[in-house]
């Protein structure tokens, strides 16, 4: 177990976290459908209560946040956790938007690509031109589940491409540090992929050992594991929200380098701020919470970091 700090409790399923540059942390909270400002002394503050599931949440180069909305996501708590359940088969579809930090104001940018709805957007990172890819997760029920996909669009709302699919439940996404690969973690299959980036919204193809993929699998680690979201660290190495309860680090090639062992059964988000982006800021979702821990590596800043 390491050693952190805890910053907030009380928070609704948190997932999402992004750092800004006066301190402050932004995530969403999916079970109260809420995007929630924390301060560096816990105090907490909505900026605006969402509709749905918002699941995952960026700065874009407009100052505004933009949000992976899964369309809404039952809950059940047992032993004080909060925990997911199963999706069922009338589950809502979800969305992609944006919100004003200021106002609060909210704009819905895609509910669809090529006339399919998305079904459960999920988590999202900005290039350097500034589009963003996303993941769709997808719903699992009792029986069956959504193959996901992952998808590049931009901030006006005028264009969105679905550019990787099918995929097995694709959840975290991020770009290394020159922005020329990008990395994605599938949760039920527990695996780590790579994909050589050509043009903003293109990959490239690659040598693969089978034609139908289009990536490149680099970490499937032995042993029960469910990953979630990633960040980058500024030398390029991936950290992955784990399940149950770690955040597992793999160099650019897929070699696993750390393990970090957290007391939550899902750790699901990890961002990087402080003045030095030398603090980890981790989602403690089943028990409601937001830590900080001091990180040995500074983390990668992103492409679009203030609001």
């Amino acid at each position: 177990m390491v050693e952190f700090t805890e910053v907030a409790s009380g928070l609704g399923f948190p997932e999402g976290p992004v750092a800004l540059p006066n301190g402050d942390i932004l995530l969403v909270e999916i079970q109260t459908g809420r995007l929630t400002k924390v301060q560096a002394d816990g105090r907490k503050s909505i900026i605006t209560e969402l509709e749905g599931g918002p699941n995952g949440a960026a700065i874009g180069p407009d100052g505004r946040c933009y949000i992976c909305n899964n369309g809404g996501m039952p809950f059940f708590e047992k032993d004080n956790l909060i925990l997911p359940s199963l999706s069922t088969p009338d589950a809502p579809t979800g969305w992609i938007e944006a919100v004003d930090l200021k106002t609060g104001l909210t704009e819905t940018l895609y509910t669809s690509c090529n006339g399919a709805p998305l079904i459960g957007p999920n988590d999202i990172v900005f290039d350097s031109s500034g589009g963003f890819w996303f993941t769709d997760h997808g719903h699992t029920r009792r029986r069956d589940r959504d193959r996901g996909g992952v998808f590049y669009a931009t901030i006006d709302g005028s264009h969105i491409q679905e550019v990787i699919a099918p995929m097995d439940g694709p959840n975290g996404i991020g770009l290394s540090p020159d922005g020329s690969q990008l990395y994605v973690a599938e949760t039920p299959t527990g695996r780590l992929w790579s994909f050589k980036i050509k043009h903003p919204g293109q990959i490239e193809n690659q040598k693969r050992i089978v034609p139908w993929e289009k990536g490149q699998l680099i970490a499937a680690p032995e042993g029960y594991h469910l990953f979630d979201s990633l960040a980058l660290d500024s030398l390029g190495n991936i950290c992955v929200g784990s399940i149950p309860g770690k955040i597992d680090v793999f160099s650019p090639t897929g070699q696993q380098i750390d393990r970090f062992v957290l007391p939550d059964i899902f750790p699901t988000n990890i961002c990087f701020g402080g003045p030095e982006l030398d603090t980890a800021f981790i989602t403690l979702s089943s028990t409601g919470r937001l830590i900080s821990m001091k990180w040995s590596i500074q983390g990668l800043a992103l492409n679009f970091s203030s609001a």
